[in-house]
């Protein structure tokens, strides 16, 4: 007859078997049958291990409590898996035997080994494994009978013991709280009463693993240690027994009895845990304050501690992954560098059952069995105790003390350091958990970082190099970027870092042989050997460049806009593994950093591509003009992403006839570099047919005004000179809409050179003439677009008046230096850069003409 019944279903992923156990245990607990939970709990996760890990399904455990036994069913959905075979059962003989060595059979063998009765049952698309484990009898009218004893074996508990009494209603609302509750941790009842039990407890609770502070409130019964916020702020451990009972209403709400965790043997019931027999001194691994938010400085007291009181060589300690399947060293005293930075070792790898990491262990001499203890091969140690970390039944780490001599540790030392793990692992736990948040808010904020510093930059070699900067060394020792120019083409090496900048040219050097690693676009980090087999097959994996330097190689695809751009590629040293919380920021910072690269690998072809445009519109080379001096300055404005307005021109028309042209089209990009080819080609074909200067640009305005709405208005100065035998030059100019150009005389004396008249583009009818102008020697003609004259700090601007100001000063001076002063004093008439184009163009006939 079934007289309570418990179910859960767990999902098919790797931390299930955790989860399950828990589950298991708690309401085994909670019934009060902690004599059973034992064998139920090792039953549950290897059947549970085989439904979610080997047959990929959920699995369903049910829990149901008989008069007499426990039977347990675990549920999958994979029915097609085969019985073990046994030793009157030839594996061979049919294929619906499992092999017994295997882990698909293993669950099976174990029910057969532990449990009274055990079966499979199958049902349409489902298999059913249940056991039963009998119930121990129990004297009428007695929960637990244990003998008596002496005083002195009872027991410890520091007086006076207080009993804090706390009630907690459905909703999670304290109720209720004892005089002896106000003592312990300083709350009067009249501050508490009305509050969150949650605001109270310091529960130490990994996500998807475990009973939280919630489920434990709605078992029937618990019992436990966990933590408890004082007024000032501190935490003390308790030990808590928690019965859930209902009104006369029927209303449910939860009894808490709760004592410090020294006095823990008053509350605690037998089976629950081993007691501390007296005869043994217990260790105590945590001496002087408690810094919660220094988990690597928490760890290493308690290693270097353990390794003291048990007058050891060396001292581990190993926290477990989420998942509780890996553990990770996260402090040694005693070991080698590299014994420190050895990477996970899986919880489960020892032979049998009692080789594993969740039972307390002496190795008298780890000679004998070196496999047992792979942390320790080759240091030379040869006696070690572990003990399991344990937060409410949860694996959560592992304590190691060794020795250089065979057989310097027996059981009791075993207890002695168990009871002291005991003692210290909620607060490891709890310190352990304020680091993951921490660490979670670290990494936010590093991405956070990461993303600011990648988007305020276009440049791609300064993309590159941020990239490595931000994964070095926070991620990794040394980091290379490989960049592909297209999907056929292969990726090649880009940037390399290293944390020691010594090491840059021999692991750059090293690369450059070792071939590229393929451009997979499957997402998350994979791991390369390629440079670890390229140093061997070259003999160089030992030489003092390489020695250290080449441990686990991993690469992430910079994937952005639905292909693959490069690879980024973090490596660290010999002996050093990556941490999976590292893989998974690693692979965060990819995704930011391939759309970073793209976006600066976008940005320079656009560049290039306008640079190469820009230079196109303007003339190759300037002609030498005899007896004339001719200096050009031009500045394209921003980025040099798009191409410019501003042009300027200088080309033989005829024999001892010259054509020059300085002009400005509206706007920018595409449509203004349109017509500035436009017009610089069209001024060289027309000039050369013959045609005066306003006949030119008559012509190439209605060349303008053809192009339509791709049209756009332009300002244009153009003129002919011609070198005079006598050192004069004579010039026949037309400026169409654009700034002036100005005559410096030898005097000084600044004046226009020409009159304003209509611009280009805008009117199809234009009577336009050409002004001549003779220029002597000495003289300087000064010809600018409007970048120059328009020129601005606030509401002041450099203007016309100003440029006369500045080429005043300019007597006496070659085109070159007029050229350059004038720029100069552009430059400098404000702050800021120049937002426009700027184009000079510099005529001046020497004083002497050379012979």
């Amino acid at each position: 007859m079934v007289t309570a019944r418990a179910t859960a279903t767990f999902e098919p992923v790797g931390r299930s078997a955790a989860a399950a156990r828990g589950f298991v245990r708690d309401a085994l607990l909670g019934w009060g049958l902690p004599e059973v939970v034992d064998d139920a709990v090792v039953l549950v996760s290897e059947l549970v291990t085989n439904a979610v890990v080997h047959a990929g399904t959920a699995a369903e455990v049910a829990c149901l409590r008989e008069e007499d036994s426990i039977r347990i069913e675990v549920t999958d959905r994979h029915p097609e898996r085969g019985l073990p075979s046994f030793a009157n059962v030839p594996a061979a003989s049919s294929d619906r035997y499992a092999d017994p060595d295997g882990e698909g059979g293993r669950g099976l063998l174990m029910c057969s080994a532990l449990s009274s009765r055990w079966g499979v049952e199958y049902a349409s698309g489902q298999k059913t494994v249940w056991f039963r484990l009998p119930l121990p009898v129990q004297v009428a009218g007695t929960r637990y009978a244990l003998p008596s004893l002496p005083g002195g074996e009872l027991p410890d508990a520091e007086g006076p013991v207080r009993v804090a009494v706390v009630q907690v209603d459905e909703h999670g609302l304290v109720r209720a709280w004892n005089p002896d509750a106000e003592a312990l941790f300083q709350h009067p009842a009249d501050q508490v009463l009305g509050r969150s039990w949650s605001d109270l407890a310091a529960w130490p609770q990994t996500a998807g693993t475990g009973l939280g502070l919630a489920e434990t409130l709605r078992l029937a019964r618990w019992e436990g240690s966990f933590g408890l916020r004082r007024a000032d702020g501190r935490v003390t451990e308790v030990y808590g027994l928690q019965v859930r009972v209902r009104d006369t209403h029927g209303i449910p709400s939860t009894l808490c009895l709760l004592v410090r965790e020294t006095d823990r043997g008053v509350l605690r019931s037998p089976g629950t845990s081993v007691e501390t027999p007296s005869a043994i001194e217990p260790l105590d691994l945590l001496v002087g304050p408690l810094d919660q938010h220094d988990l690597g400085g928490l760890l290493q007291r308690v290693v270097e501690r353990a390794r003291d009181l048990l007058d050891a060589d060396a001292a581990y300690l190993m926290l477990t992954t989420d998942d509780e399947t890996e553990f990770e060293v996260r402090a040694a005293t005693g070991l080698s560098p590299v014994g420190r930075r050895s990477g996970p070792i899986p919880v489960e790898s020892g032979a049998g059952r009692y080789d594993s990491a969740r039972l307390p262990a002496v190795h008298e001499d780890l000679s004998v069995r070196p496999s047992s203890a792979p942390l320790l091969t080759g240091t030379g140690l040869r006696s070690l105790i572990t003990v399991p970390l344990k937060v409410e039944g949860r694996l959560t780490g592992s304590l190691g003390v060794a020795a250089a001599t065979p057989g310097r540790y027996d059981n009791e030392d075993a207890l002695r350091l168990q009871f002291a793990a005991d003692r210290i692992a909620l607060a490891l736990e709890s310190a352990r958990l304020t680091e993951l948040e921490r660490l979670r808010r670290g990494s936010l904020s590093f991405l956070v970082e990461a993303s600011d510093l990648l988007a305020g930059t276009l440049e791609h070699q300064q993309t590159l190099a941020l990239m490595a900067q931000m994964a070095v060394p926070t991620l990794a020792a040394w980091c290379a970027v490989y960049t592909t120019a297209d999907q056929n083409s292969g990726a090649e090496l880009a940037f390399v870092l290293h944390e020691d900048e010594d090491r840059i040219d021999p692991l750059r050097a090293l690369l450059d042989k070792a071939p590229a690693p393929e451009t997979d676009p499957a997402p998350g980090a994979r791991f390369w050997k390629g440079p670890l087999e390229t140093a061997r097959a070259s003999g160089l994996a030992d030489t003092p460049d390489l020695a250290g330097l080449l441990g686990e190689t991993v690469v992430l695809p910079l994937a952005a806009r639905n292909r693959v751009i490069g690879l980024l590629v973090l490596g660290v040293g010999t002996g050093v593994r990556f941490r999976q919380e590292m893989l998974e920021l690693a692979e965060d910072l990819s995704r930011r950093a391939a759309l970073a690269l793209d976006n600066s690998r976008l940005y320079s072809e656009r560049t290039a591509t306008s640079q190469a445009f820009q230079r196109a519109l303007l003339p190759p080379e300037l002609p030498k003009i005899p007896g004339v001096e001719v200096e050009v300055f031009y500045q394209a404005a921003g980025e040099g992403n798009e191409v410019g307005g501003d042009f300027y021109d200088i080309f033989p028309i005829r024999p001892g006839t010259y054509g020059f042209a300085i002009g400005d089209v509206c706007g920018t990009g595409p449509e203004a570099a349109s017509v500035t080819g436009l017009a610089r080609h069209s001024l060289r074909l027309l000039a050369r047919e013959g045609l005066d200067a306003p006949q030119v640009l008559t012509r190439l305005n209605a060349a303008i005004l053809d192009e339509g709405a791709r049209s756009r208005f332009l300002t244009l100065l153009y003129g002919e000179l011609t070198p005079r035998p006598d050192g004069t030059t004579v010039l026949s100019l037309v400026c169409a809409g654009h700034p002036l150009p100005l005559r410096l005389r030898t005097d000084g004396q600044v004046e226009p050179a020409a009159s304003p008249q209509p611009l280009l583009g805008v009117l199809e009818e234009l009577d336009l003439e050409a002004e001549e102008l003779v220029l002597h020697p000495g003289e300087v003609l000064l010809c600018v677009t409007d970048g120059v004259t328009e020129r601005r700090e606030g509401s002041r601007m450099l203007g016309e008046d100003g440029l006369a100001q500045v080429l005043g000063g300019c007597t006496g001076l070659t085109a070159g230096a007029v050229a350059a002063r004038v720029q100069r004093a552009v430059e400098r008439f404000a702050p800021e850069p120049p937002s426009d184009d700027m184009a000079i163009l510099t005529l001046r006939l020497p004083t002497q003409r050379a012979h």
